[in-house]
């Protein structure tokens, strides 16, 4: 809401070049001190657990992800620390894990082996951490990890939970 001075100013000001009310709002509809509005959020990337299938032959699992970039930007990298729990919550296995690029607007599927790991004994798998994350070509401020920790949303379909 603009003050009675400013008010009183633009209306005094056009009263001497155009009808005073309406060149206020065509000059000055707002105030002049106002803030610039704020950048709207990033929308989040969204990654879930999608199913765990045992390998064809031999010991181990496949897990499919898929993973989606709604956001208008390309992300560039993005690797990922998991963890995976065994079904008695005990830590069973560490890794790092490549989803990135992730092309802008698209949803994808990603395929990671886990060899020697049997799909019936992963309890649930966490997000630890962002190792590395690119989105754009511009350098965020601060901390990219934390950006693109604090964007992503995480679900999963299968027997196992994805948590962050």
């Amino acid at each position: 809401m603009r003050s009675a001075f400013s008010s009183a100013l633009w209306r005094s000001i056009c009263g001497t070049l155009w009808a005073g009310p309406l060149c206020t709002l065509l000059l000055c509809p707002g105030p002049l001190w106002a803030a610039a509005a704020p950048a709207p959020e990033q929308a989040p990337i969204t990654l879930q657990l999608n199913k765990l299938a045992p390998f064809a032959e031999g010991t181990g699992c496949v897990a499919y992800f898929v993973v989606s970039n709604p956001g208008a930007q390309v992300i560039s990298d993005l690797d990922l620390d998991l963890v995976l729990f065994n079904t008695e919550g005990i830590i069973a296995r560490r890794m790092s894990v490549q989803f990135g690029p992730l092309p802008a607007e698209k949803t994808e599927v990603r395929l990671f082996d886990l060899a020697g790991t049997p799909c019936n004994s992963i309890g649930h798998i966490l997000l630890n951490d962002v190792l590395s994350c690119e989105v754009g070509t511009a350098a965020e401020a601060g901390d990219p990890r934390a950006a693109c920790l604090a964007r992503i949303a995480v679900s999963s379909l299968a027997k196992a939970k994805l948590t962050r």
